[in-house]
């Protein structure tokens, strides 16, 4: 192996999205409340399912929580409620 070549963590697999994630996301710092906000609500819908199944959806979740604009969600009612639990793009 050269010194070049990136090592991943084994449970970065084989699969692009994993591996993009791994290489661009997993351990970095991250300061930026949208970003971290988003985080926090991914890893919540993530519980008990696959983080690659959340990876996959990441886009769908952008969509339906406004880009995961913190005063935006804070601003959502009953009816964004029930528009989401009928949004088979999330979980």
């Amino acid at each position: 192996m050269s010194t070049t070549e990136l090592v991943r963590c084994s449970w970065a697999g084989s699969d692009e999205l994993y591996r993009h994630y791994h290489d661009r996301e997993w351990g970095r710092p991250v300061t930026d409340d949208t970003r971290l906000f988003e985080k926090l609500c991914l890893e919540g819908f993530q519980s008990g399912l696959s983080w690659l199944t959340i990876l996959k959806k990441r886009e769908n979740f952008r969509a339906a929580f406004h880009g995961f604009d913190i005063d935006k969600v804070a601003a959502m009612g009953e009816a964004d409620i029930e528009r989401l639990l009928l949004d088979a793009g999330i979980v």
